[in-house]
């Protein structure tokens, strides 16, 4: 798989790029800890925060999926 599709993908939706490209058990754990995370940050944080971490969280596993498929 494309590594550039695979980032675009885990940024949309993350873990997606992981899974497409056969690490599903890597891309459930990272859409787990998204859906984990935010829920967490939204009951203790300000808007803000949440949307920082949530945003943190995408553009790691947008990293993850492109180091995944950089050399395939």
């Amino acid at each position: 798989m494309n590594a550039i599709l695979a980032a675009v993908l885990s940024f949309i939706i993350p873990g997606l790029g992981q899974a497409v490209s056969g690490e599903v058990e890597r891309g459930i754990v990272l859409f787990v800890l998204l859906i984990i995370m935010g829920l967490f940050a939204a009951f203790i944080f300000r808007s803000w925060v949440v949307t920082l971490i949530i945003f943190a969280i995408r553009v790691y596993a947008a990293y993850d999926a492109y180091k995944l498929n950089e050399f395939n």
